[in-house]
């Protein structure tokens, strides 16, 4: 069973045919191929793109669970400051096989030593879109000027199949107009786009409004840096008038429920509104420290459950267009509307496999099935996820890469970060 996500959002039975790294025929398939997978009983569906995350911070799961906004804070910046280069690569590890093991092959991340990330994504075979964070020196723990390490970065990576480098700008609570500004052209020079956290609490909001007499968003707008294929991650304290800017400036927004409602910042991001004024809206985990998942099927679940409940509104946020969110949606955030997120010949090959064969997915027809994909959240069920045309995961077990010795030693290293803060 196809779930394609093309645009009359088709789910058929039949075959998908792969050739090389791309999708080459789906339907009927009457080429006879080199090797068969057989999918019977399962759900075949474009791979999750997870629009806004962390990925190092895997190693800080469950660091800071229960307290208050501030204290969280404290304590996650905190472990933040003592992190290694080293630290930092095998927490990437981890991340990128819990995404390849839960149904994600593709990523939109905000770090620094994003080359250490940046071979983690290599060697577990998934797409990284890795930004290295941008922000004033006075604020960094970086080694050096924080700008020229993006560009360093963004130099030394463009030309990799699976790695995208992007820039990435931390908030206005730590960069100056100098800072936005410079990211922005740097953005425009190496012909990618800008990835930022913008209004995501109340007090960020209503402090930098002090300060500057404009919300973050009018800030952002009245300075010229809103930018066109830009995302902007969380937008949960939001006016009516920052949403028409972004969509004005062709803005997406990553739309993060869980994190959001984990750390209990108040507010319910304004996504519908959104949606109805034009602004293309994805989803995203955050880091494990305040989700303490890279789980992008509870992700839709969440996305959806959470704007019924607002809006006392059962109709509210769909299961397909939770579903659009996290494929064809979160391409076109992306930029890779062309390549990603449905299952269409020419696309990708970033294809996963859910098995509906247990009871947790029983049963599964052509008409439940997207709504099985959001509201049964089915990570648990993936048997096989490929991507560019090569499994990352084949029969529930990881084929790039030693999963255990990943895991022996992101638990070893999470030991000495957390040795005496606690």
């Amino acid at each position: 069973m196809i779930v394609t996500q093309n645009w009359k959002r088709e789910v058929v039975k039949g075959d998908v045919l792969i050739e090389g790294d791309r999708i080459s025929a789906v339907g009927h398939v009457k080429t006879r191929p080199d090797e068969v997978v057989d999918a019977a009983g399962c759900i075949v569906m474009p791979g999750l793109i997870n629009c806004h995350s962390h990925v190092a911070m895997s190693l800080m799961r469950s660091v800071a669970d229960d307290v208050k906004l501030d204290k969280f804070l404290d304590m996650t910046f905190a472990i933040d400051a003592r992190r290694s280069p080293e630290d930092v690569a095998i927490g990437a590890a981890l991340g990128c096989l819990e995404m390849a093991k839960s149904g994600t092959t593709a990523f939109l991340d905000i770090y620094y030593d994003e080359d250490r990330i940046a071979k983690a994504v290599e060697t577990v075979g998934i797409r990284g879109y890795l930004g290295w964070t941008v922000l004033d020196e006075k604020f960094t723990t970086q080694k050096g000027k924080p700008i020229k390490n993006c560009e360093a970065f963004i130099k030394n990576h463009k030309n990799s199949p699976l790695v995208k480098p992007i820039v990435s700008v931390q908030g206005v609570y730590v960069c100056s107009d100098e800072t936005w500004m410079a990211a922005r052209e740097l953005a425009s020079k190496e012909n990618t786009f800008c990835h930022y956290h913008v209004s995501e609490t109340r007090p960020e909001v209503y402090e930098h409004q002090k300060k500057t007499g404009k919300r973050p968003v009018e800030y952002l707008s009245s300075l010229g840096f809103l930018g066109k294929g830009d995302v902007a991650a969380h937008g949960v304290w939001l006016t009516m008038n920052e949403v028409r800017l972004l969509a004005n400036a062709g803005v997406s927004v990553a739309h993060c429920p869980v994190s959001n409602m984990k750390l209990a910042s108040g507010g319910v991001a304004p996504i519908p509104e959104m949606v109805a004024e034009g602004v293309n809206v994805c989803l995203g985990t955050d880091g494990c420290s305040s989700n303490n998942t890279l789980d992008m099927f509870s992700e839709m679940k969440f996305a959806s459950l959470m704007h019924k409940a607002h809006k006392w509104d059962a109709g509210v946020m769909s299961a397909q267009k939770c579903l659009d969110m996290a494929t064809v949606d979160a391409a076109r955030a992306i930029g890779a509307e062309k390549t990603l997120g449905s299952i269409e010949p020419g696309k990708k090959a970033d294809i996963v496999i859910v098995d509906c064969s247990n009871a947790s997915m029983s049963p599964t027809r052509a008409d439940n099935a997207v709504a099985n994909i959001v509201y049964a959240s089915p990570s648990r069920e993936v048997r096989d996820t490929i991507v560019d045309g090569r499994f990352v995961v084949r029969n529930r077990k990881v084929v790039t890469l030693d999963e255990r010795s990943v895991v022996q030693k992101a638990d070893e290293e999470a030991q000495k970060l957390m040795a005496g803060l606690r």
